[in-house]
């Protein structure tokens, strides 16, 4: 029988090879990514565009950037089904190495949390598909940014935490060996 160790580092290969293979396809969708002469960004739609920058852009795109940036949220679908349990999983194999309890409980809290961020990315990528189709963004405007915000939250943090966790354990095992 494999160990959990095992298999958390196959999920965390598996699905991150998953995340940088999509990644790579939707950085060449995001060429397109103009309207008229000026760029625009996925990241500008999900973080930092006003209610009315959107609306522009779902009004004004033509084709190919039309084309592009639905394919690009299509991709993210599958983007989304590599980085969310690479984070889960890379959380749960720095949990297996840190001995202090608050942080084990911590990571597996940051592991458990990315169904939810995977969940507010689907929920976003429905607004972005359904405004593109139809821009009349009315009061949903501040949902979706609160869940484009919590994603990130949740998806950074786990990131982060599992991050330093793993580099502070690294730094204390070549500090014991000194």
């Amino acid at each position: 029988m494999r160990s959990f160790h095992s298999r958390w580092r196959g999920l965390f290969l598996f699905s991150l090879g998953i995340a940088i293979s999509t990644t790579f396809i939707m950085q060449w969708l995001a060429t397109d990514f103009w309207l008229d002469d000026k760029k625009f960004s996925i990241l500008g739609l999900e973080l930092f565009y006003s209610k009315r920058q959107l609306i522009d852009v779902f009004t004004q795109i033509k084709q190919p950037a039309k084309i592009a940036l639905n394919y690009q949220l299509i991709f993210d679908f599958a983007f989304m089904t590599g980085i969310y349990p690479a984070i889960a999983s890379f959380c749960m194999l720095v949990r297996e190495n840190v001995r202090s309890r608050s942080y084990r409980n911590l990571l597996f809290a940051l592991a458990m949390l990315q169904p939810v961020a995977w969940a507010f990315d689907i929920t976003e990528n429905i607004f972005l598909l359904a405004w593109m189709e139809k821009p009349e963004i009315g009061d949903d405007f501040s949902t979706y940014h609160n869940i484009v915000a919590a994603k990130w939250l949740i998806a950074v943090s786990g990131t982060l935490c599992a991050i330093i966790l793993r580099i502070a354990k690294q730094a204390k095992k070549r500090h014991n060996r000194i």
